[in-house]
């Protein structure tokens, strides 16, 4: 695998492709107890131009009530089948940005906050990216295993895909 570092544009491209594709990620923020997570699958929104990932999630969720405690949140997708892989940290800002909320909302939503989007606990998080790295194969896992084969027989570099860090 080899490295390709990116910056600015090209790393709130990539960052966009790749959360686009995987959709759901395992968001972890700290718990009050030193040295443990609390991890859950979120979908998110959007990725805006300027790399934020933006969510909606419920005041009476744990990830909310950590994130009193600490605004660290990271976001970690896996795409198994293509070997893609995204790990994202950040700062976390949460609001109740009434024009957001209308923005993002959809049927789906329904099944996670019961009063409809008029739901007192329905709040807004945007991540704003710190650091970040990827892995990107670019083909399936079938493929992937064969080129890494290949290249430890014949003992020649295979290109098996791209990993490197976002530099927002």
């Amino acid at each position: 695998m080899s490295t390709e570092n990116l910056a600015h544009r090209e790393a709130i491209e990539k960052l966009k492709t790749m959360v686009d594709k995987i959709d759901i990620g395992m968001m972890c923020t700290n718990t009050s107890d030193l040295g443990k997570l609390h991890a859950v699958p979120m979908s998110r929104q959007e990725v805006d131009h300027e790399g934020n990932l933006w969510f909606l999630i419920s005041s009476d969720s744990e990830t909310y009530k950590n994130l009193q405690k600490s605004n660290q949140i990271s976001v970690l997708y896996s795409d198994i089948s293509k070997y893609r892989f995204l790990s994202i940290n950040g700062i976390g800002e949460i609001s109740k940005d009434q024009a957001r909320i209308e923005k993002y909302w959809n049927k789906m939503m329904d099944g996670w906050f019961e009063k409809g989007k008029e739901d007192p606990s329905i709040r807004i998080l945007k991540i704003s990216p710190s650091e970040g790295h990827y892995w990107d194969n670019e083909s399936n896992k079938l493929i992937t295993f064969l080129k890494v084969a290949a290249s430890a027989i014949s003992g020649e570099k295979i290109d098996i895909g791209r990993e490197g860090n976002l530099n927002i």
